[in-house]
């Protein structure tokens, strides 16, 4: 399988999902920029993933990113981005948000199990009435501490300044 393969546009994904609930699978969702891919993100898809059998993974699109974290970022191009998400194993879908939430996403793909890192809690993951609603689940996995992209970049920023 190709990386590519895992990406998806919204009615690609939509069919998908609807192919794995009928062999029974439970579908996971989880959403970020995933603007420079390091330990902590691996290592939270991977535990996200062990929730279900399936996940998929909503991705900011750049100019979604650049409205949130302001015009020096995404670091990464989207399709750049997008690639690098979907070669993960841990990973079976990629779909491409331009909303600065993932709600309509969310509403669109009704996911099992709604993830995001510990940093939040349930009542402010977006989408989580959501998925309760239809009755899913919505959980928090523990991050491993000390490992951002903004932490990545000031270190750099800091070296090339000294």
């Amino acid at each position: 399988m190709n990386s590519t393969d895992k990406i998806f546009t919204l009615p690609q994904l939509q069919q998908q999902v609807s192919a794995w609930r009928s062999q029974g699978k439970r579908i996971v969702f989880t959403n970020g920029c995933f603007d420079l891919l390091h330990l902590g993100h691996v290592d939270y898809l991977e535990k996200a993933r062990r929730l279900g059998d399936k996940l998929v993974l909503g991705l900011n699109t750049d100019a979604s990113i650049s409205r949130i974290k302001g015009p020096t970022r995404p670091l990464q191009d989207e399709v750049s981005r997008a690639r690098i998400m979907a070669s993960l194993l841990f990973v079976d879908a990629v779909v491409l948000f331009d909303q600065n939430t993932p709600l309509e996403l969310i509403e669109a793909v009704q996911p099992d199990i709604l993830v995001k890192g510990d940093d939040y809690t349930v009542e402010n993951i977006v989408g989580h009435e959501v998925v309760l609603a239809r009755g899913g689940e919505v959980k928090t996995v523990p991050l491993v501490k000390g490992y951002s992209t903004t932490s990545i970049v000031k270190k750099i920023e800091k070296q090339l300044n000294s």
